[in-house]
């Protein structure tokens, strides 16, 4: 995500080292670039020029204080102004005062329209909130089945009427059932197109002048950059837009369209979708999208992943086991899949502080989690239980029962010693639990030897 601008950006602002001051001349070389770099990155270029103005007012009119340099100042600067570009604080979700909420959801076919419904009620639900799906795409039958599907895998009742053409009644009608069955949030997936056109625009007026949605949320491909702007401009100048959801953001996107949302369409992106599972949807934070821009990570989004997958009463059990020292490969088996509920390995590790430049050329294979685990079941309950008594015959018959190497065996058991160690000074308070942390997950498999490479 915004590795493209984030190269650019750091490359401009690496003109400020060494600099004793900011002057005019130093600051319209590096803003040159950075301008440069943001439309490159596909952001509208009115939103760039202003940007780069606004920049340039606030540095020249800064005195650079105490041990503070100028390359640090300006980076402060650049921080700043991407965090007011892009909302300065997270737009939250309305709920109506008197239920259900109702959330009409509208977008191009193609956009992930349909697959945020599904996150979103996910979401909702975790949340305790009541969700109900409303099918109101009368005219792609997929998109119907595909709501059902993802009603089912996430236990959250879809509404339909098979053979109705009409998806104004169908709402309705969705509207009476959930206040029957006291479903308090309402998401309606409306109809889409390949491009805007009169009678998908008339639809999803209608839709909106019934039911007077509390959210009325555009989904765009941010992969597609100033058309997805554009667009989301088209559809609020006809239905008052309250928000923007950004889809495919962990794809090959440029992040033109997240920089450029709020000033043309002056309304804010309230969600990103980082995947195609049904958790990969993320809440919309501007000051860390902005620290990720920038290559500072995202330390609050990796741990609210953490703690999303972290059940309080056995983790307190485990802490308890680290201190007696009974931390068994069982339990670092339980580790290593919450780790994998979380999300991919390098996403996960791409919000540490810095580590984007260092895994730009390192493939992280995240099938060493199965090699791992097959490393594991291969062996018997008490060498799980007591590493310590693996030795060499044991280790060959460990790699022959899974299909693996010797030299695997050695470097799990390793690994898992490494993390032992790492865990035990978190619970004795030696190091920053924060920390300690952060280094036990790049000590995980996937992360050297022959589970990462360089490519």
């Amino acid at each position: 995500m915004f590795e493209s601008l984030q190269e650019k950006l750091e490359l401009s602002l690496k003109k400020f080292r060494g600099q004793a001051t900011i002057t005019d001349d130093n600051i319209e070389d590096a803003l040159k670039d950075i301008r440069r770099a943001l439309l490159d990155a596909d952001v509208n270029l009115n939103v760039a020029k202003k940007f780069t103005e606004d920049v340039k007012e606030k540095a020249l009119g800064t005195e650079v204080k105490g041990k503070l340099r100028p390359d640090q100042l300006i980076v402060k600067i650049v921080y700043d102004e991407l965090v007011e570009l892009m909302g300065s604080k997270r737009s939250e979700l309305i709920s109506s005062s008197t239920p259900p909420t109702v959330i009409l959801v509208a977008g191009l076919q193609g956009s992930g329209k349909t697959t945020f419904c599904g996150k979103l009620a996910r979401n909702l639900r975790k949340k305790g909130r009541q969700p109900l799906l409303v099918a109101c795409d009368i005219y792609r039958p997929a998109a119907i089945d595909q709501l059902k599907q993802l009603g089912s895998e996430n236990k959250i009742p879809v509404f339909t009427e098979e053979g109705n053409t009409d998806a104004l009644d169908i709402a309705q009608k969705a509207v009476a059932y959930a206040k029957k069955f006291s479903r308090d949030t309402i998401i309606v997936d409306t109809a889409g197109r390949l491009t805007i056109d009169e009678k998908m625009m008339a639809e999803v007026e209608g839709l909106a002048k019934e039911l007077v949605p509390t959210e009325t949320l555009f989904v765009c491909d941010a992969m597609i950059g100033q058309d997805a702007v554009n667009t989301a401009k088209a559809f609020h100048e006809r239905l008052e837009l309250t928000g923007v959801v950004l889809t495919k953001l962990d794809g090959d996107t440029r992040g033109g369209a997240a920089l450029s949302v709020l000033s043309v369409v002056g309304k804010p992106i309230k969600f990103v979708g980082t995947g195609e599972k049904s958790d990969a949807l993320e809440p919309f934070h501007p000051e860390r999208i902005a620290s990720r821009i920038l290559g500072m990570g995202d330390i609050l989004t990796l741990v609210e992943k953490a703690e999303s997958q972290i059940d309080k009463e056995e983790a307190q059990k485990l802490e308890e086991k680290i201190r007696k020292n009974q931390f068994t490969l069982d339990d670092f088996l339980d580790q290593l899949n919450m780790i994998k509920k979380m999300g991919s390995l390098k996403d996960l590790l791409g919000l540490l502080p810095g580590m984007d430049k260092g895994l730009k050329n390192i493939e992280v294979d995240d099938t060493a989690f199965t090699k791992v685990e097959s490393i594991i079941h291969s062996m018997t309950k008490s060498e799980r239980s007591n590493p310590k008594i693996i030795n060499g015959s044991r280790r060959i018959r460990i790699a022959k029962g899974c299909g693996r190497k010797v030299q695997d065996v050695n470097r799990l058991l390793k690994q898992f010693d490494e993390m032992n160690k790492m865990m035990k000074m978190m619970t004795q308070g030696k190091k920053s639990r924060l920390m300690s942390g952060m280094n036990a997950l790049t000590k995980m498999p996937g992360m050297g030897g022959r589970f990462g490479r360089r490519k």
